[in-house]
């Protein structure tokens, strides 16, 4: 099994960066990569397209509000990769005008190497996350 983590510091309180990526069905309002989500299964199960077209489909493992952090596993997706879990986390930063989101994720490779899938999740949470940190500078300006 592999594994990768990203982590980010955001310049809002984790309180706001929560209120915009907390939700399961949210990532279209923060995610480049993903143009659409639609929750199934009462709210358990989301339907994501991205921008090629190619259906992923996610569950949710845990949900922790409090925490501030949510898991999920992948059903469906076109990555070289069985058992994906992965976790979403906001964390308190010493400036409680700040934030740090970690996002991470274990997987067994199919077809490809460690190294190629922890590259290809690596560069999926980067990307996410830096559109995440620019989103709210937009909004800081």
């Amino acid at each position: 099994m592999a594994n990768t983590i990203v982590t980010m510091e955001i310049p809002t309180n984790p309180e706001k960066v929560w209120q915009l990526i907390g939700g399961f069905n949210s990532l279209p309002d923060w995610l480049p990569y993903i143009p659409s989500s639609e929750l199934l299964e009462g709210g358990r199960v989301r339907s994501l397209a991205n921008p090629d077209g190619d259906a992923i489909v996610e569950r949710l493992e845990e949900f922790n509000d409090k925490e501030h952090f949510y898991t999920y596993s992948i059903m469906k997706a076109p990555f070289p990769v069985t058992n994906y879990q992965s976790t979403i986390r906001v964390l308190e930063h010493s400036d409680p005008n700040r934030s740090i989101v970690e996002w991470s994720g274990s997987f067994t490779p199919v077809d490809a190497t460690d190294e190629e899938v922890i590259k290809l999740f690596s560069g999926i949470y980067s990307d996410g996350l830096e559109a995440l940190r620019q989103a709210f500078q937009v909004l800081a300006v």
